[in-house]
């Protein structure tokens, strides 16, 4: 059984052990599954902790045993039970590919169970903070690029990838739409608001062109140095905006989806509708926006209703 120094001087001193099946499975995920570079760097980060910790062995005589000792090597490092599914789950799918690919003859993770990870609902901004939010103080080719991405990305729910991702030709601004290719190289049109709009044509038309340098690129939302932007470029901008308006919600990356999402549910949008504007392959997954509905109009119950 691997020490905690056992594992150090691995990971110090590095293996190839099972680098050439990772790989493999790395590739199958990109051309096979059509899973984002994201997902698939999320994957890699697991099972190089795990090539790591089982470098000295060949993958097929790694037993189930030795499987949860790792487990539970990982969970001593203070991972939480999110975390914990996350890396069964890379193993799991691992796995599987090993045996799609007969390169092992019994699967030692089957009877491995997910933890029980505890669901909680995600932090959304009030309208009135949103209106906060976007009420940006335009003065630069920053502020309008800000403005520009901020209304957009409200208007229209798109994952901070998406938006990011984005070129000047999936924008339709005389048909209010946008093109967008989602997880899965799944492509889904969009509509979008006027204010969006309104403030896409003044960005395009007027401050993009301040942002290019040399390299000319059809990149929508560009960096100070003429590039995509980053998603933690993105954040950032997000962070500093909020804090200059004094807006006391925790914030995610995803907090204007979600905001996005929670508010069309409250106004009365139906699931399938909110499921095909966030690109959702599972409506379950959409649902969680009910309860965040239901969620704040009970806060509001409490704190409003005279006789509570």
């Amino acid at each position: 059984m691997y020490s905690l120094k056992n594992y150090v001087i691995i990971k110090k001193n590095g293996s190839d052990g099972m680098k050439q099946e990772i790989q493999g499975f790395l590739d199958y995920l990109i051309i096979d599954k059509k899973y984002s570079e994201n997902t698939k760097k999320s994957y890699e980060n697991e099972l190089k902790k795990f090539n790591q910790y089982f470098s000295k062995q060949n993958i097929k005589s790694i037993s189930k045993k030795e499987i949860e000792r790792f487990i539970s090597f990982e969970k001593k490092g203070g991972h939480e039970s999110k975390s914990i599914a996350h890396l069964i789950t890379t193993l799991r799918s691992f796995y599987k590919y090993l045996e799609l690919e007969n390169q092992i003859k019994e699967n030692p993770m089957t009877g491995i169970s997910l933890p029980r990870v505890k669901k909680t609902l995600p932090n959304v901004l009030s309208v009135q903070e949103i209106d906060i939010l976007l009420d940006i103080n335009l003065k630069d080719k920053y502020s309008y690029r800000n403005k520009a991405m901020l209304e957009l990305m409200y208007s229209s729910g798109l994952r901070i990838s998406e938006l990011i991702g984005l070129n000047l030709q999936d924008l339709n601004l005389n048909m209010n739409t946008i093109r967008v290719m989602g997880k899965g190289n799944k492509e889904r049109i969009i509509p979008i608001g006027d204010y969006a709009t309104k403030y896409l044509k003044i960005y395009i038309e007027e401050y993009r062109q301040l942002f290019q340098k040399k390299r000319i690129n059809d990149i929508l939302f560009l960096s100070s140095r003429g590039e995509k932007m980053s998603r933690q470029a993105f954040f950032k901008i997000i962070k500093k905006i909020a804090l200059e308006k004094n807006i006391q919600t925790d914030f995610s990356p995803h907090t204007l989806r979600h905001s996005f999402a929670t508010h069309m549910i409250e106004n009365g949008a139906d699931l399938r509708s909110i499921q095909e504007l966030l690109g959702h392959s599972n409506i379950s997954t959409t649902q969680i926006y009910t309860h965040i509905s239901n969620h704040i109009l009970k806060e509001n119950y409490n704190e409003f209703h005279p006789h509570h």
